[in-house]
């Protein structure tokens, strides 16, 4: 049964690393001893070394180990027997590209349908739905395809934001660029909040958190989604 959670960011504005899903991870990975770590998006350019050890702080707190799946000499091995799976937040870009350059997408997506605890954030989560093309990235790297694990039924777009009326900024909103999106493609988008996140348990996808998500479908108007909804019910 699969078993994720896919959340829009990983800190919160004010929050520590990982804060506010504090909880959430302690039921996601509550038996694992080890969890493995994807750091290939980082975040800023950043190391996969220096990633990792700020993943490995975090996870101290609840007595779990951390191995950066960049620190095995067999990393497809590494994937198949890993207690847990975290994929962290930033270049979703980079990210995809790394996955298919070490042969290791459908790898991780075989892991999760077997039930394999995965935890996603931002980049992590863009990785989940059928394509990466919602994602608010910059592109800094070409990847082979940006076709990615499929393990829920819509694309996401993390970090979703409202339009500021107020603002005098003239350029596109995310809902118009999710809109451009679905001129040539017509699987549904999840504008995600920040502080929102999807706690998939097989085939159910109930969103969580303190705010409400956007549901965007080709050619239909735009939906608001309730917390705590299930997300099927919306998507068939």
């Amino acid at each position: 049964m699969k078993n994720l959670l896919i959340a829009s960011t990983s800190t919160l504005h004010g929050g520590n690393y990982l804060e506010y899903l504090l909880p959430e991870i302690q039921l996601q990975f509550a038996g694992c001893k080890t969890i493995l770590f994807v750091p290939y998006a980082r975040p800023g350019g950043i190391s996969h070394e220096e990633y990792t050890q700020k993943i490995k702080s975090f996870f101290s707190l609840l007595n779990i180990e951390v191995k950066g799946l960049h620190e095995f000499s067999n990393p497809i091995e590494a994937i198949e027997k890993a207690e847990g799976i975290f994929t962290g937040g930033g270049n979703t870009f980079l990210l995809v590209t790394q996955l298919y350059q070490n042969n290791q997408m459908h790898t991780v997506k075989k892991a999760i349908e077997s039930g394999t605890p995965y935890l996603g954030t931002s980049a992590g989560s863009n990785i989940c739905g059928p394509t990466m093309q919602t994602t608010n990235d910059m592109p800094i790297i070409y990847p082979p395809s940006f076709e990615t694990l499929g393990v829920i039924p819509f694309n996401l777009n993390p970090h979703y934001l409202d339009a500021d009326l107020q603002s005098k900024h003239m350029g596109e909103t995310r809902e118009t660029r999710i809109k451009e999106f679905h001129q040539f493609n017509a699987q549904p988008v999840i504008g995600l909040r920040e502080g929102s996140w999807l706690d998939v348990k097989g085939d159910s996808i109930v969103l969580k958190g303190n705010l409400s998500a956007r549901l965007f479908q080709q050619n239909k108007e735009t939906i608001e989604v309730e917390s705590g909804s299930e997300m099927m019910g919306f998507c068939n």
